[in-house]
């Protein structure tokens, strides 16, 4: 393919934008990926925010890759967006914020004790002396012969549970063992069900109490989005999910003393929650109460679809995508720098997924449609790639896959490869056979209990029943040609200290020949996938299974 494309930085203005320009390169190229990124996390995208300039500059650089490579609009009529309506919301300096033990007044400080945001529709979190009722983990799983629950009344109170699931701390010999999974975690574990289940249950608020290694990440993460939250605007206000007035996490000390002045030890309750006989425990005298305003915006913001229409099978689908916001600007950090630019997390995925569609689109034409998709707001929730599944412009039914990028170890050469989610779907034995064409082996996460295939935008397409698989470095140190599992867990350990923050910059010292085979993996599945009859299937002992089963005869 002759270059079609001078330089994209003439189409785009970006004054500090070296141009990547499209030409017949039939591999993944480590220094396209690199410019890519020091584009997309440039101070002059301020942080990839939704609903920002960062937002306007991030669309409109996309758009313009994708069509100065030949791609199609992937979108409905003819655009190479979707529209994804969102709610903004930034709690402001409260006006109140305690905890009340038996007359005992004890203000909260926030960033400090307590963190909280809301995905309300509202100008005031408005909480007056709410009783607190310990649920344990928050866990209801018929199949698994749990309720943390047992019935309690939560309409008007403010829920209070641990993160991750209940066998997560089990000791040997407890019954819980294995019963969610060990230090695997399962949905159940992830914050964002726990928020869902006590809405549902009529809880006025929700606080997780945060320890670093149920959580998977330390305090400073959790504090990272500075009480800025986001949900999805529902058309018909009646099918939207309910929601929680102020949903939040508690420092681990904190809750410690919390539950000491209310005469209980934590740390007993924790043993006692890992039982299946657990039952919900009231803070005895203790209310909670919080008079915040908040700031609400509504907003358009959207993903990003482009696509190559199938030569023979044009109705069926493999989609390869990532997630293009980052964190947006925040408070200043010890250097005076406000923007988080996101540049692994996930500007290194979205040049992934650019490149893909680069050497597709240099290639012979796919049997398949193959969709390209940069979605909007998954630091938010995955409400971007939630919005499509809800809205899909390509049937979810003859969706073949979807491979996702998702953070890439920036460290070199690697002999392995991290499967994440391991035993879901036979995606993961077209894996391996693309790993092995490359001399690599696979290795299933390590950090298993970060519930990493439940943080990422293909469990959105996942919970429709298609079929998914993703890469993400975070799941565990990669085994790198130069200096083992050794350097692997290095890496690992000086980028979880930038994950979400500041420092999660473009450098121009990244070794991206690892990042690269990464995406030349995808290559690899994709181009099977779009030129075969193959369609993957769930392991029968997913949760997945059922739901595609059920989609077969459309196919």
């Amino acid at each position: 393919m002759k270059t079609t494309l001078a330089c994209l930085a003439a189409l785009i203005g970006v004054t500090s934008f070296t141009a990547v320009c499209a030409d017949s390169a039939a591999s993944v190229d480590p220094k396209r990926l690199s410019e890519i990124v020091r584009v997309l996390a440039s101070d002059e995208f301020e942080g990839r925010a939704p609903g920002t300039q960062g937002e306007t500059k991030t669309i409109d650089y996309l758009v313009k890759s994708f069509r100065s490579l030949g791609l199609e609009p992937g979108g409905a009529n003819g655009s190479f967006t979707q529209d994804v309506p969102l709610l903004r919301t930034q709690v402001e300096t409260p006006r109140a914020l305690q905890m009340t033990t038996n007359g005992k007044v004890r203000p909260m400080i926030r960033a400090k004790d307590i963190y909280f945001s809301t995905v309300r529709d509202s100008q005031q979190i408005a909480i007056k002396d709410a009783p607190l009722v310990f649920v344990g983990y928050g866990v209801t799983a018929p199949e698994r012969q749990w309720d943390d629950y047992k019935g309690v009344d939560l309409r008007g109170k403010v829920a209070v549970f641990l993160v991750n699931d209940p066998d997560f701390s089990a000791l040997p010999g407890e019954p819980v063992v294995g019963k969610f999974g060990s230090r695997r975690m399962t949905y159940y574990g992830r914050w964002t069900y726990k928020y869902e289940e006590a809405a549902r249950r009529g809880a006025i608020a929700a606080l997780i109490v945060h320890d670093t290694d149920g959580a998977g990440y330390g305090w400073s993460t959790v504090i990272a989005p500075g009480g800025e939250n986001y949900a999805l605007v529902y058309e018909d206000a009646a099918t939207a999910p309910p929601t929680l007035s102020l949903q939040g996490w508690l420092e681990g000390a904190a809750a410690t003393d919390l539950f000491r002045s209310a005469g209980l030890d934590l740390a007993d309750q924790r043993r006692k929650a890992r039982r299946a006989d657990f039952k919900p425990v009231q803070l005895k005298g203790t209310t909670f109460t919080a008079d915040v305003p908040v700031t609400t915006v509504k907003s358009i913001s959207h993903n990003v679809l482009a696509k190559i229409t199938g030569s023979e099978h044009p109705d069926e689908t493999v989609m390869l995508a990532g997630h293009w916001d980052a964190y947006g600007l925040g408070a200043p950090d010890a250097q005076g720098r406000r923007v988080r630019p996101g540049a692994n997390d996930d500007a290194l995925g979205i040049a992934g997924v650019v490149e893909l569609a680069r050497l597709f689109k240099a290639g012979p034409p796919p049997k398949r449609t193959l969709v390209f998709a940069a979605w909007t707001a998954e630091e938010r929730g995955l409400i971007g790639s939630q919005a499509y599944a809800s809205n899909p412009v390509y049937p979810l039914s003859k969706t073949v896959a979807n491979l996702t990028l998702d953070v890439l170890q920036t460290a070199g050469l690697s002999r392995d490869v991290l499967l994440v989610g391991a035993g879901q779907s036979d995606l993961e034995d077209d894996l391996a056979r693309a790993a092995k064409s490359q001399d690599r082996t696979i290795t299933p996460e390590t950090l298993p209990e970060r519930g990493l295939f439940y943080r990422a935008d293909h469990f959105s397409l996942a919970r429709q029943g298609v079929p998914v698989l993703l890469l993400m470095a975070l799941s565990g140190a990669p085994d790198l040609r130069e200096g083992g599992r050794a350097a692997g867990e290095k890496w690992l350990t000086d980028y979880m200290r930038c994950y979400h923050q500041t420092c999660d910059s473009w450098d121009a010292s990244w070794d991206l020949r690892g990042a690269a085979q990464d995406v030349e993996l995808f290559h690899i599945i994709g181009s099977d996938l779009a030129n075969s009859r193959h369609w993957p299937r769930w392991r029968t002992d997913s949760e997945f299974h059922a739901i595609r089963e059920r989609s077969r005869q459309q196919r």
